[in-house]
């Protein structure tokens, strides 16, 4: 058996290769495909509360605290997180429905280009929300053993996709397992 390390960002972590007799037992985990503990629950989404909808994107998310999350966060703390995004989304949406209804409205002079501004202004609105969470999990929910993103969906009603946001739980791993 030979020991591989990676990168140095997996130093500590020291896996085993298999023989060549042994091809047909378990593969060989690398750092990118380490599976989820089973005792892990399921992620949670907080889904779109509000009345408009531009590319999937909801113009709010709803502030009610999840039973599973209790005795992992405080409440004010999600709902906390929760209001520096829709406040995110109250800034930038009025701004995209308008682009939307002036580039449906000069959809067949421009034969669809003026469209464009909508697309841009909607992946703008996903990166600074995608930067927000990212910083709510560096300042707090990592600590915490989680992990907020943005997330696509099928909705549950019908075959559209829908922006969600996710909140997974981080495993934890056991640092000392028996050879």
């Amino acid at each position: 058996m030979s020991v591989l390390l990676p990168n140095m960002a997996d130093f500590d972590t020291i896996y085993e290769l298999e023989e060549e007799e042994e091809e047909e037992s378990e593969p060989v985990v690398r750092s990118q495909q380490l599976p989820r503990p089973r005792d892990a629950p399921d992620p949670v989404a907080v889904r779109g509360a509000g009345h408009i909808t531009v590319f999937g994107l909801s113009n709010k998310f709803d502030t009610e605290f999840p039973s599973v999350l209790t005795g992992k966060v405080a409440p004010e703390e999600f709902k906390t997180s929760i209001s520096r995004v829709n406040a995110c989304l109250r800034k930038n949406l009025p701004v995209n429905v308008k682009w939307l209804l002036c580039g449906c409205l000069c959809c067949c002079c421009t034969l669809g280009c003026s469209l464009w501004p909508v697309v841009c202004l909607n992946k703008r609105t996903r990166r600074s929300i995608q930067k927000l969470l990212e910083w709510e999990n560096n300042r707090l929910y990592h600590k915490l053993g989680l992990h907020w993103k943005l997330s696509k969906r099928k909705c549950e009603t019908s075959n559209m996709m829908e922006y969600v946001i996710l909140i997974e739980f981080l495993p934890k791993y056991p640092i000392f397992r028996p050879d």
